[in-house]
């Protein structure tokens, strides 16, 4: 089966992610940084490969639903 997207078309614009990838990464401390960059930037390119406008607002949105339900996902620690 091919694939829908070969490349993405462009990169973000890191100023316009880069307050946004700030306050997710404080939002999600248990969650590193560089990982939290990465979702928004993927975020980023999902809503332009979709054809809907990038805005920051709408990335954050996206970004942070990932990112909870990351969070949401993972085991629970064992305690003794």
């Amino acid at each position: 089966m091919p694939a829908l997207a070969t490349r993405v078309g462009g990169r973000a614009p890191a100023p316009l992610l880069e307050p946004v990838s700030a306050r997710l990464a404080a939002e999600f401390c248990t969650i590193p940084a560089e990982r939290v960059s990465r979702c928004v930037a993927d975020v980023w390119a999902c809503t332009e490969h979709l054809g809907l406008p990038a805005t920051p607002a709408t990335v954050e949105w996206i970004a942070r639903e990932h990112l909870l339900a990351l969070v949401n996902s993972a085991p629970p620690s064992r305690a003794e």
